[in-house]
């Protein structure tokens, strides 16, 4: 993505119909898509107003204009259900009333109120900031539960289709385009090894007892604000993938980042496993902030959320590998191949723990 100059980013803010004057802008988070800033304003009486900036990464995201339609029904239908302000981000109108500007450069800009007295953490600092984020997308999905997913678009099409990421990931072991395949067959056979459980989620779906829901699809605990003061949870952000989906898999995403005992890219997988008491605190979590809005049915398949997510994860990667490093960042020479035995030591773990999940959710099924 080309980044924005200052004259850019100037012109973008005073298509926005903010309160105040503006006073300061400087970069602002650690997100890897977007280019985000902090917008300050002070009125005349000293009032200030802050806002969040972002200039859109249009490779990522082909389609922003339906991104943004999107966030704003969401948000809309949010504001609308939430108990406080604070528990939904305002979307910034811009002067001509869209929810966007593109500028005649082709940077495609949105604004937002800042949520004030807040704070997001890249890791939780401890079991209870972990749950707070649990409780956070729990709420999400309350909220949400009689929202009609089908309405939102599909921008990432396929994006958790775990069969069609399968099917990709064996084109690129037999296209082998750097042929690298020979050297992690282990890798392969494992990945092989499961194709009978992919499925699963899908024909869930079809079977009537897996619900299509809005689903977040980035549920890292530094997509949560908490209070500053408190920790408590306030509302989720970064609703640039928010599409039809599942609820297990927002679940299973937060479970294979977030319950993983040691980084992503960790090279020693002797320290790398699912840590079952942040699993189950995640699921208390989660769970209370549903408030009674899955069925059991759902609850049920909380772990093959956390399992499909965790594997399909690990495919991607070394289906990337085999490419070339063509679509993950990557620092250094087999990148993605570490990232890769991350994921797939982790499913090993779940499936040695595999009972012990099940109890875990077992316990909050209604019947």
């Amino acid at each position: 993505m080309r980044k924005a100059n200052l004259e850019q980013i100037t012109n973008a803010i005073m298509n926005f119909n903010l309160e105040g004057t503006v006073r300061s802008v400087t970069p602002y988070g650690n997100g890897h898509i977007n280019d985000t800033f902090l917008v300050t304003c002070y009125e005349d009486d000293g009032t200030k107003h802050e806002y969040i900036l972002q200039a859109v990464n249009n490779d990522v995201f082909k389609l922003p204009a339906q991104v943004m339609e999107n966030i704003v029904k969401v948000s809309d239908y949010l504001i609308g259900k939430v108990e406080s302000p604070r528990e939904v981000v305002k979307v910034i109108r811009t002067f001509s009333g869209g929810f966007h500007y593109q500028d005649r450069d082709g940077f495609f800009w949105r604004m937002y109120d800042f949520v004030k007295d807040s704070i997001c953490l890249d890791r939780p600092e401890n079991l209870d900031d972990f749950y707070q984020c649990a409780v956070a997308f729990g709420k999400f999905q309350r909220y949400l539960s009689e929202f009609p997913a089908y309405t939102l678009h599909e921008t990432i099409p396929d994006f958790h289709n775990t069969p069609k990421r399968y099917q990709d990931f064996l084109k690129a072991v037999e296209e082998d385009k750097m042929g690298r395949a020979a050297s992690v067959q282990a890798e392969i056979d494992f990945i092989k090894a499961r194709a009978d459980f992919y499925p699963v989620l899908i024909e869930s779906n079809k079977a009537g007892v897996l619900p299509l829901r809005v689903s977040h699809n980035d549920t890292k605990s530094n997509n949560v604000m908490l209070d500053y003061k408190t920790h408590k949870a306030l509302c989720v952000i970064d609703l640039d993938t928010i599409m039809p989906g599942f609820s297990v898999t927002d679940f299973g995403d937060a479970i294979r980042f977030g319950a993983s005992t040691a980084a992503e890219d960790e090279k020693d997988l002797s320290k790398v496993w699912m840590d079952i008491d942040m699993f189950a605190v995640y699921a208390k979590g989660f769970l209370e902030g549903c408030g009674g809005q899955l069925l059991d049915s759902e609850i049920m398949l909380l772990p093959e959320g956390a399992k499909m997510m965790t594997i399909e994860c690990g495919m991607r990667f070394l289906a990337d590998y085999l490419q070339g490093d063509t679509y993950f960042k990557t620092h250094y020479e087999g990148h993605n191949l570490d990232r890769c035995r991350t994921q797939l030591k982790l499913v090993a773990d779940m499936e040695s723990k595999w009972d012990k999940m099940k109890e875990i959710v077992k316990q909050y099924c209604k019947e």
